[in-house]
């Protein structure tokens, strides 16, 4: 099979170098070529601008390697030395039935309004979930993964502390606001 491929190509090679030497061919009649290439020689060449003046480039020396070293602590503090709240006796209410919007992250809710009425709460507050579905909660309510519970409402946020792990075993409680989400 390749060798029938070579065999068509040989017939084409002597057709390709006639096409190809025909153009070496001496053409008369290149008198204007000559005469266009001797005006363009004639005339003055345009001047070139001298290289601009370049700085020398001045190099840095890194003079810091005898100081402290930024990523290591000022001072070696152990666990011990530090005085924590009385903060083992603060823990989640695991007992406790888990309201609806705690199965969310509390970066996914939103607040979207509040109702005001008369009688023990004072002002409702309206989150949404992510399922765009709008809830009514108040004081003492929970929202979020991390146990948080309302601590206060007003018109324009919503206060609440959560109970986070403190990553020694124990637990700390964490402030946090919901803003309420503006409408353009």
């Amino acid at each position: 099979m390749i060798r029938t491929e070579v065999l068509k190509m040989a017939r084409f090679c002597p057709l390709l170098l006639v096409v190809l030497a025909s153009g070496c061919v001496w053409v008369e009649g290149t008198d204007d070529l000559k005469q266009y290439t001797e005006e363009q020689k004639a005339k003055p060449s345009g001047r070139i601008e001298p290289l601009p003046e370049f700085k020398a480039y001045e190099s840095f020396v890194y003079e810091g390697s005898s100081l402290r070293d930024p990523f290591k602590p000022l001072a070696q503090i152990s666990a011990n030395d530090i005085e924590y709240e009385d903060q083992d006796a603060l823990k989640p209410d695991m007992e406790r039935d888990r309201e609806y919007l705690e199965t969310f992250s509390l970066d996914v809710l939103d607040m979207v309004g509040t109702i005001t009425h008369t009688g023990d709460t004072g002002i409702w507050a309206l989150i949404k979930d992510p399922n765009a579905e709008v809830h009514q909660v108040s004081v003492g309510d929970y929202l979020g993964n991390d146990y948080g519970q309302i601590v206060s409402v007003s018109e324009r946020k919503l206060d609440l502390v959560e109970i986070i792990s403190n990553g020694r075993g124990g637990w700390m409680k964490r402030p946090r606001t919901l803003s309420l989400e503006v409408q353009d």
